[in-house]
């Protein structure tokens, strides 16, 4: 009963893993005639699988961390210009609680 619990627990973390959303979002804003300013906005979603089995005496605790980094930020400058690059990080807890019964 509890191998098959853990092994269901271990399933879900592959799969939560697996969902990792990483968005790159580059926006073009005209300042004058003579510069424009380029604004790359770089969001890293880091995802947190928490899996806690509980089984009546013991309590095992399996944290896998996923982290996606964005690894390329294309900051484009035409004349004198000024770029601005914002790094937004969005964490997602995913909590699964298997419960052990004897």
């Amino acid at each position: 009963m509890e191998v098959v619990v853990v092994a269901a627990a271990a399933a879900v973390v592959v799969a939560a893993s697996a969902v990792v959303i990483a968005a790159v979002v580059v926006v073009v804003v005209e300042a004058t005639a003579a510069a424009e300013v380029v604004v790359a906005v770089v969001v890293e979603v880091v995802v947190m699988v928490v899996v806690v089995v509980v089984d009546v005496m013991v309590v095992v605790v399996i944290v896998v961390v996923a982290v996606t980094a964005v690894a390329v930020v294309v900051v484009l400058v035409v004349a004198p210009a000024a770029a601005v690059v914002v790094v937004v990080e969005v964490m997602v807890f995913v909590v699964v609680v298997a419960v052990v019964v004897e």
